[in-house]
């Protein structure tokens, strides 16, 4: 399943608020709970930004705010992608960031990981960066998000145009006289590819809008973000992020996760066992982490993290803890 970072649907949603939507009701037509979108970090199914961004459409009546929000808002202002693009010392340096971390603000179909999604690719006319995701028609608006913010941000530094041309695979729409406002240079319409034309010297424009040391911080913790996300896209990590949802009813059996993942019993079975794990492996190791997290700090009593984690009888998790530190909850929580 494709996601987004939550910090792109907050940011959507913001921006259609103050064009006059409600967010309750953008977040009711989206099928997403505007709490999940406090973290950045979060992740929201694509499906649902997809839903977002025609909702807020419709009830912003700006059938071009996909270019309005690429215009309006830079991606450091949603997502540790676009703070390490502008830590970065060049432009150049900037493109590759882009393409290192740029999952952790939008998955797209067709780029796997170590992936890259944009090349660049010279001709007679020049370098162009080209976005090489899968069926970009089926979601136009984010090649609108993507090339504006790539246009109107980097005009705020650098002394010269740096895009010279704008080619897209979609058909030109009713608002086409805002593509000419934002992009200030020619637009081709029904292109056989989605690019841009840079200038040539585009590489060595310098950028470093933020302290140069912020570059090691933020990029250290973006490696940490992007194993988080890989690890969700093995079949271990998918029997967690169930399990995450079904502990505490004390429902966690391979037979219902197993069925919320569209899967058999026995296909589920040789999944994890290709990882080297098996599904009761799996379960315990996720109580152990979880019951640590909680009784940590004294977050929650000890049945209270019994039930958290799907015990329900305290006396069987406080066998279970024993068993895995070798002291009782008690003892971990302090008292």
């Amino acid at each position: 399943m494709l996601t987004v970072g939550a910090g792109l649907p907050r940011g959507l949603v913001k921006l259609a608020v103050e064009k006059g939507a409600d967010a309750d009701e953008l977040a009711r037509a989206a099928g997403i709970a505007l709490a999940d979108l406090d973290d950045q970090d979060n992740r929201i199914a694509m499906d649902r930004y997809i839903a977002l961004m025609r909702a807020a459409k419709e009830m912003t009546g700006d059938p071009a705010l996909a270019l309005h929000y690429g215009e309006s808002v830079d991606l450091s202002d949603l997502s540790i992608t676009g703070l390490i693009m502008n830590a970065s010392a060049t432009m150049g340096e900037a493109f590759v960031q882009m393409n290192r971390f740029g999952r952790l603000a939008i998955e797209v179909e067709g780029v796997g990981a170590g992936g890259q999604r944009f090349h660049h690719v010279g001709d007679s006319r020049g370098v162009w960066l080209v976005d090489t995701r899968a069926n970009p028609n089926d979601f136009p608006e984010l090649t609108e998000v993507t090339f504006a913010r790539m246009c109107c941000h980097p005009r705020r530094f650098l002394s010269e145009p740096h895009v010279l041309e704008v080619h897209v695979t979609h058909a030109a729409p009713s608002y086409r006289d805002e593509y000419e406002r934002i992009f200030q240079c020619p637009v081709v319409f029904d292109a056989p590819w989605n690019a841009i034309r840079l200038h040539p010297g585009i590489t060595a424009m310098k950028v470093a809008l933020q302290p140069r040391y912020v570059f090691g911080v933020l990029s250290e913790r973006a490696e940490q973000l992007l194993k988080d996300l890989e690890s969700t896209k093995t079949t271990r990590g998918k029997v967690e992020s169930q399990l995450m949802l079904i502990l505490h009813k004390g429902e966690a059996s391979m037979d219902t996760v197993a069925a919320s993942l569209g899967v058999s019993r026995q296909t589920l079975f040789r999944r994890l066992k290709a990882e080297g794990v098996t599904f009761e492996k799996v379960l315990d190791d996720l109580r152990h982490r979880l019951a640590l997290h909680y009784l940590a700090g004294r977050k929650a009593s000890v049945n209270e993290t019994a039930y958290l984690v799907g015990f329900s009888d305290p006396a069987a998790f406080s066998r279970a803890f024993k068993r895995w530190t070798g002291k009782s909850p008690s003892e971990m929580r302090g008292g």
